[in-house]
């Protein structure tokens, strides 16, 4: 877990938040017993977790795609390329909504905005430094070659709102 406790209190407290203006509908089935705490959150997303991002077209229309992301010093993290209808998309509407959705058992969905920034800049080097911890072992420096030359942008995620759901067994 990358978070410090400043960076927990603010994630717990974006979690309350969003809890408290839910719906009706959603507050019946995440009810309190059934949301994750920050912590748990964090422990959960650790490492690279397949995420469905949502953005939407010029003409309103929704368009959804899987990435790979992150969950670092409490923001999500993805990339793509920097030609991606998705990232061109973000580039003029940054909302977007993403869910991570391994099971019936734990859902986390995400409502916010996108900041955009190149991947091999300074701006934001753990993206970078996440990906690479990851695929190193799994791909070797091929990766590392790859992703130098990919043109990849990242986007780092303003969560507006998060609900987190968790199903025990």
């Amino acid at each position: 877990m990358n978070e410090t406790p400043q960076e927990i209190e603010a994630l717990q407290q974006l979690l309350d938040e969003s809890a408290a203006h839910a719906g009706p509908h959603l507050r019946d089935i995440i009810t309190d017993d059934r949301r994750l705490s920050a912590v748990q959150l964090c422990e959960v997303l650790e490492g690279m977790r397949l995420l469905v991002v949502a953005t939407v077209t010029a003409d309103g229309r929704p368009l959804v795609g899987p990435v790979d992301g992150y969950l670092i010093h409490r923001h999500f993290y993805f990339s793509s390329g920097h030609d991606s209808v998705r990232m061109r998309h973000l580039a003029k509407r940054p909302s977007l909504s993403f869910t991570h959705l391994p099971g019936e058992e734990l859902a986390i969905t995400v409502h916010g905005r996108a900041e955009l920034f190149d991947i091999m800049g300074d701006e934001h080097p753990e993206l970078r430094q996440a990906m690479l911890d990851y695929y190193l072992p799994k791909q070797g420096p091929a990766f590392e070659e790859w992703l130098i030359g990919s043109q990849s942008i990242g986007a780092r995620v303003i969560a507006e709102k998060i609900f987190t759901f968790r199903l025990e067994e």
